[in-house]
C-alpha cells in the first residue's frame, strides 16, 4: 500500500521558530523513508506565485489558500507537506483543515516577547518603530488555535525537543509508524491523554 501524505500546519508569531521547526521535523520524518516537503510561506511569497500579494486580511487568506493547494497536491501523492506560516486568522485555518484530508496544526506559541528578542531581519523593530503597518503581533493581531493537536513553546523547548513532541504526536494520530516494542514514555502518555480529550484519537 502507498504511503499516504499527510499535511503539517505550523503557525505562530513572526520568528517563532517556525520555518527552524518545520525543517528538523522534515529531515526526521525522510529519515524514516518518507517524501517530505517543507513550504515556507515567507519564501513562497518572493515567487511568482505569491509575489502579488500585499498583507490586508484578504491578501492573507489568499496566501494560506495557496500554501494549502501546494500542500493538497504534495499530501494526494504521498508526500508530507509541512507548511510553515504565520497564518494569524484562525476562521481560515479552520476552513482548511476542513478541506484538507489529513491536516495536524502545530502551534509554535513562542511568546511576543522572545520573537522581538530574535529579531534577525529587522522586522519587529520597524514594526513597532511604525516604519511597517500591519505586522502581526504589532498592529495586526494574531488569533491563537484553540485546539491545536500540538502546542509547543520554542523558548522553553529545544529544536530537538519541540520535533520529538511533533514526531510523537503524529505517532499518535497514526500518521507515523511506532515501534511496538518500544515502551511508552510518560511524554507519550500526556500527549495521547490530550489529544483523547479534543477528540483527536480514540
Amino acid at each position: 500500500m502507498a504511503q499516504k501524505g499527510f499535511v503539517i500546519w505550523m503557525t505562530g508569531l513572526p520568528s517563532a521558530g517556525k520555518s527552524t521547526l518545520a525543517q528538523h521535523v522534515a529531515s526526521a520524518i525522510e529519515s524514516r523513508g518518507l517524501p517530505t516537503e517543507c513550504i515556507d510561506s515567507g519564501a513562497l511569497r518572493k515567487t511568482l506565485l505569491d509575489n502579488t500579494l500585499g498583507f490586508t486580511k484578504p491578501e492573507r487568506d489568499a496566501n494560506c489558500r495557496r500554501n494549502a493547494f501546494a500542500a493538497r497536491v504534495l499530501a494526494r501523492n504521498g508526500v508530507v507537506a509541512i507548511v510553515s506560516a504565520v497564518s494569524p486568522h484562525k476562521a481560515t485555518r479552520d476552513a482548511i483543515r476542513a478541506e484538507l484530508d489529513a491536516f495536524v496544526e502545530v502551534h509554535v506559541s513562542t511568546p511576543k516577547a522572545v520573537c522581538i528578542d530574535r529579531d534577525d531581519n529587522g522586522m519587529w523593530a520597524k514594526a513597532l518603530a511604525g516604519e511597517i503597518r500591519g505586522f502581526t503581533g504589532v498592529d495586526d493581531p494574531y488569533e491563537a488555535p484553540d485546539a491545536p493537536e500540538i502546542a509547543v513553546d520554542t523558548s522553553e523547548l529545544s529544536v530537538e525537543e519541540a520535533s520529538r513532541k511533533v514526531l510523537i504526536t503524529l505517532e499518535s494520530l497514526g500518521h507515523l509508524s511506532r515501534n511496538a516494542t518500544t515502551p511508552i514514555t510518560s511524554e507519550e502518555e500526556d500527549i495521547r491523554n490530550r489529544l483523547r480529550s479534543l477528540g483527536y484519537v480514540d
